[in-house]
């Protein structure tokens, strides 16, 4: 007799394990750390953006993987560069206006490959 979890395997071709862990997956990503330990890893894309803001011009940095604390720390660093304010959540720094050249400028010395 197959309990739940030898179904659900089958159903979605997961091998299940006869313990209660679950198997491991061999190309699961890298965990969400530190920025700086990803750095080398990660690509991040700087971008201007005008919707939803009235015509008012923003900086976007996306796809940062790291967690809320390095976050918050990476857009302290380029806010006070940029000498603007600016938001962090979700993988993604805002900067308040067209600040990407010295944006871009900070991340690659900061050791992050950008486009």
């Amino acid at each position: 007799m197959m309990d739940w979890k030898e179904k659900l395997g089958a159903a979605f071709g997961v091998p299940v394990t006869a313990d209660s862990e679950p198997a491991a997956a061999t190309d699961a990503p890298a965990e969400a750390g530190d920025a700086a330990a990803q750095q080398h890893q990660q690509v991040v894309h700087v971008m201007l953006d005008r919707k939803g803001r009235h015509g008012k011009q923003a900086t976007l940095v996306t796809d940062l993987v790291c967690d809320d604390a390095a976050l918050l720390d990476l857009a302290r660093e380029l806010k006070q560069l940029c000498g603007v304010g600016g938001s962090a959540r979700g993988g993604e720094i805002l900067i308040q206006g067209d600040q990407r050249d010295k944006v871009i400028t900070h991340l690659r010395q900061k050791g992050f490959k950008v486009k």
